[in-house]
């Protein structure tokens, strides 16, 4: 027999509920959450036996939303849900992040969690819902997790923080931050912020800490309710500590050496020959599988590399903490490219390209909460080269993702308005080295890129991660982490900026949580860092060239009153139609009369330009026009003088003289020169020639 048990908060003035017990009642944990009228259904199930090949803990997490639950039908053929969309994808790292941390490190079984969206207020964000609801099916499900957490969304509107703002009110923010921790202290951190001090930044993320708390303790007492008893967590055998005696005899010499030699590849060669030698000597032991002494192998390897640095401060490549590797920033490197930049630091290394288009170029997102268009994408690729690797080349990957919209946040505060900049921005990231940080090596790459683009960003843009060693004897706080400092650390914090103020900063903690004034440490530090780069990258770049690249497209705006749009269009789009292909320019229409021409030389755009502004243009009695004869008839000729627009040059009109049959002056198909003479309460236009010397255009009615 199931129980049922609710549990009810307030949360940001409105109500959070947590339901358990009716629904989806064989998951090892399942929480149906609530928030105003968005519901998400959090689902955890542990497999009961480990796998016996497995070295890592395999947890998945599936955040998905169903398009019902905004009252939608899926698009495309099949009409059902098919491969995660992006903010699935994103959603779904920003529930892992923060709660990998906090299962028991000898727990190895496979356990996926599932969060489904199953209704969408269209107010309040379903992320920071699935979070927390993830927290509470963990904390009652029996699987070992050292939770719960709470999760909350920080903005700052009018100098002040507030809560888990709504959507509508998010678009006033100028920040939007997730925080997520324990009780103890912070554990992730994710946002996008308008050039904000270091300051607000830090009390951001302190004032979704202390909301956090109170979710935590609602959590503890539906726990303490219905929480299904504890699992078993295999302890740790006896054997190994006689592994990791031997081990660490075998090793640790070897590898405090090779940690002193600061190539990458020539490292890890050194790395790879102790760990043979030290395999060797364990191949007749049946106890020490290669799995169990590979793991003691890394434990030694931490150890070494993480208590050397905190006794003498040196790091891998012989660093001292707050020094940043060697940079160099180029542009221009594509001679085809509307803008290029290659950024290396130390042995990290992005090239980064913008392409520059049209509206028709613009990203059509279908989301839960409506259909927009976004003008500004950022696609970043990690090739298996770029490590040294050979290994299978597939689509993004969360990851690249996950870095691909980190660099986007950074980026997007210092954009040009769309109407100044009427482009449609296309960034892509190639990665071709890394040794650490490569997505703050794109937003490096990006900002000069589009600089060289012609993008007139407000500020450049640059990115530093840095990483934290902490030991009960000590705390290192790291600035431009290498890649096995982010490995063997506890720490990987990216801040993004201008010299201005903070656009982006993400934090994981592989630990149970940090304290505020190591945060407050790492901010400054970051600053300082930060401020290094930009110094560099200003060596190549320090602003937006004057103009856009020849090779891409020139957009010209102009305004037409929306009474004229229709006849832009043309029936069935044959007039639009008939200018693009005379003059081989794009259009875009918006609803309020905003035309963009675009096109690859000004004598196209001039023309497609030319031919709107006839069309939209109203006639006015006294201008001469040229036009083309469409029409004879006994009493005249019809005059086709202003895009769409007719009118009838009468037979007494043709010429100053009598004229017998109209067909004597001209024919259809003629061009010819007239004079706007009149027009009558019916709208009937009166147009003359003789008025006109159809030579020279000269007005000779005087």
């Amino acid at each position: 027999m199931f129980s049922e048990f609710k549990k009810e908060m307030n949360l940001g003035g409105r109500k959070l509920t947590f339901e358990t017990g009716k629904i989806a009642r064989q998951a090892d944990g399942a929480v149906m959450i609530t928030y105003g009228e968005t519901k998400v259904l959090c689902t955890a199930v542990g497999a009961k036996k480990p796998r016996a090949d497995l070295d890592f803990f395999p947890l998945t997490v599936n955040y998905q939303e169903k398009t019902f639950a905004a009252g939608k039908i899926p698009g495309g053929f099949f009409k059902r849900e098919a491969r995660p969309t992006e903010k699935e994808t994103l959603t779904s790292r920003l529930i892992d992040r923060p709660i990998r941390p906090l299962f028991h490190p000898n727990y190895k079984c496979e356990t996926q969690l599932i969060c489904t969206v199953l209704a969408h207020d269209l107010e309040n964000d379903p992320d920071i819902i699935a979070m927390i609801g993830t927290s509470a099916a963990l904390t009652i499900s029996g699987i070992p997790f050292m939770g719960p957490i709470g999760a909350s969304r920080v903005g700052y509107i009018d100098g002040e923080y507030v809560l888990n703002p709504v959507l509508e009110t998010m678009q006033d923010s100028k920040l939007n931050l997730v925080v997520a921790g324990t009780n103890e202290g912070v554990l992730m951190v994710e946002s996008e912020a308008n050039e904000l001090s270091e300051e607000i930044m830090l009390g951001a993320v302190m004032f979704g800490h202390k909301a956090n708390q109170e979710i935590i303790s609602s959590i503890v007492d539906l726990a303490q309710a219905c929480a299904k008893d504890p699992r078993e967590v295999p302890e740790t055998p006896e054997i190994f500590g006689q592994i990791r005696s031997t081990v660490q005899k075998l090793s640790e010499d070897g590898l405090r050496e090779a940690y002193s030699i600061s190539e990458k590849s020539a490292r890890q060669e050194r790395i790879s020959s102790i760990k043979a030698t030290v395999m060797e000597n364990f191949i007749d032991n049946e106890d020490a599988t290669d799995m169990v002494v590979g793991n003691v192998f890394k434990e030694i390897e931490k150890d070494v590399v993480r208590k050397d640095l905190i006794k003498t401060g040196q790091r891998i490549d012989g660093r001292d903490t707050r020094t940043v590797r060697p940079i160099v920033s180029e542009v221009g490197i594509l001679p085809r490219a509307h803008g290029s930049s290659l950024f290396t630091r130390g042995e990290t290394q992005a090239m980064v390209v913008a392409t520059l288009g049209t509206g028709q170029d613009e990203q059509i997102i279908d989301g839960l909460d409506g259909d927009y268009r976004e003008h500004f994408m950022l696609h970043y690729n990690f090739p298996p080269y770029s490590v040294g690797e050979a290994g299978r080349m597939a689509g993004p990957g969360r990851r690249e993702i996950g870095h691909g919209k980190l660099a986007w946040r950074a980026i997007r505060p210092v954009m040009p308005e769309k109407e100044f900049f009427p482009y449609t921005i296309r960034i892509v990231s190639e990665i071709t080295e890394s040794n650490g940080s490569s997505s703050m090596a794109t937003v490096c790459g990006t900002s000069l890129s589009m600089m060289d683009a012609g993008v007139p960003l407000s500020r450049p843009v640059a990115g530093i991660a840095m990483g934290l060693i902490k030991e009960e004897d000590g705390v290192v706080i790291l600035s431009d982490i290498l890649g096995d400092e982010d490995h063997l650390g506890d720490m990987d914090f990216k801040v993004a900026g201008t010299e201005t103020g903070i656009t982006a900063l993400q934090m994981d903690i592989k630990i149970t949580s940090i304290t505020e004034e190591i945060m407050r440490d790492a901010v400054e530090q970051a600053r300082e860092g930060r401020l290094h780069i930009l110094k560099e990258m200003s060596k190549a770049l320090t602003s937006a060239r004057d103009v856009v690249s020849d090779n891409a497209p020139r957009i010209t705006v102009i305004k037409v009153s929306v009474d004229k749009i229709r006849e832009i269009i043309g029936p069935g789009g044959k007039m639009i139609r008939e200018i693009c292909e005379t003059t081989g320019a794009k259009i875009d229409i918006d609803d309020d009369g905003t035309v963009k021409v675009a096109a690859m030389d000004e004598k196209a755009s001039d023309a497609a330009v030319g031919m709107i502004n006839d069309i939209a243009a109203e006639p006015e009695v006294g201008v001469i026009y040229t036009g083309t004869v469409v029409k004879t008839v006994d009493f005249g000729a019809f005059v086709n003088f202003m895009g769409a627009r007719d009118g009838l040059v009468h037979i007494s009109e043709l010429r100053p003289e009598r004229v017998e049959k109209t067909t004597d002056i001209v024919n259809v198909g003629d061009k010819v020169k007239v004079k706007l003479v009149g027009i009558d309460d019916r709208g009937k236009v009166k147009l003359s020639m003789k008025s006109v010397n159809q030579e020279t255009g000269e007005d000779i009615s005087n």
